[in-house]
């Protein structure tokens, strides 16, 4: 299968979007992987921004039902507008249903490096380290889009790697740096996998990501922790790095199921 062009979305008009076949996801390879969705969403929202004086801060995603490999309906909406600090919502709609809802906090810039401090050591450089074909994991188009370089030894529940992608974001058509890097995010919980995704099912729900500065280039650095409960819930962490250093940190919040229960 090698769809053209390289890209996870075709606009068919001003909100409507197809997917490509490399939005398939690891889960299932008829549905969407969420995280080049997410990507579309903040893209959207960016391109709807009023001031771009403004900065992207918290990106906090929940995702309501599947979404199969079909053409998407994405809306933007202010739910609270300001000078300093801005509330975006942004909703991708499958068949008429809402299946995914971001809300965006974009707050004013500020000259705040004068105090700037406090996050995690750099990772070590993606050109220092080899490829990992993720593959090897995870089935699906949007895995297959993925160059992936593991940073040291991965154990279950804990693991630490770089992510990259040729893909356009939506063909044909620039993405911010910002929009390209929350597309890879997602992809956290499949770096340090805790159980057999054969024998178990620990799809997320949502996705937040928090920001202390917005990242640049083209590489994704994921440092990931995976707990499992004892009660069917599971959290995955991750710090999240750009070739420049930290930017912030993800969290997605899991169900936890055997394989054999299914899924909803």
């Amino acid at each position: 299968m090698t769809p053209s062009p390289f890209a996870y979305f075709l606009r068919l008009d001003e909100t409507h979007f197809r997917p490509t076949p490399y939005t398939g996801g690891a889960w299932s390879v008829h549905e969407q992987h969420i995280s080049p969705m997410a990507g579309l969403l903040v893209h959207a929202v960016e391109r709807a921004a009023r001031d771009d004086a403004m900065v992207v801060s918290r990106i906090g995603i929940d995702i309501l039902g599947v979404l199969p490999i079909d053409d998407v309906e994405v809306t933007v909406s202010t739910i609270r507008p300001g000078r300093t600090i801005e509330l975006v919502e942004a909703v991708v709609s499958s068949a008429g249903r809402p299946a995914a809802r971001a809300r965006v906090w974009r707050l004013a810039r500020y000259d705040s490096s004068a105090v700037a401090g406090g996050a995690p050591e750099p990772l070590p450089a993606p050109d220092s380290v080899a490829s990992w074909p993720l593959s090897s994991l995870w089935p699906g188009g949007y895995i297959t889009s993925l160059e992936a370089r593991p940073i040291g030894q991965i154990v279950p529940g804990r693991g630490r790697a770089w992510l990259t992608t040729a893909a356009s974001l939506v063909a044909d058509e620039p993405a911010s740096d910002l929009a390209r890097f929350v597309a890879l995010v997602d992809t956290a919980n499949g770096i340090a996998v805790r159980e057999d995704p054969a024998q178990w099912l620990y799809a997320n729900v949502d996705l937040t990501i928090h920001l202390y500065r917005s990242p640049r280039g083209r590489w994704v650095g994921l440092d990931s922790t995976v707990i499992f409960g004892a009660s069917g819930q599971g959290l995955t962490s991750a710090a999240l790095f750009d070739e420049h250093g930290a930017v912030g940190r993800a969290e997605q919040l899991l169900t936890v199921r055997p394989r054999d229960t299914g899924r909803g």
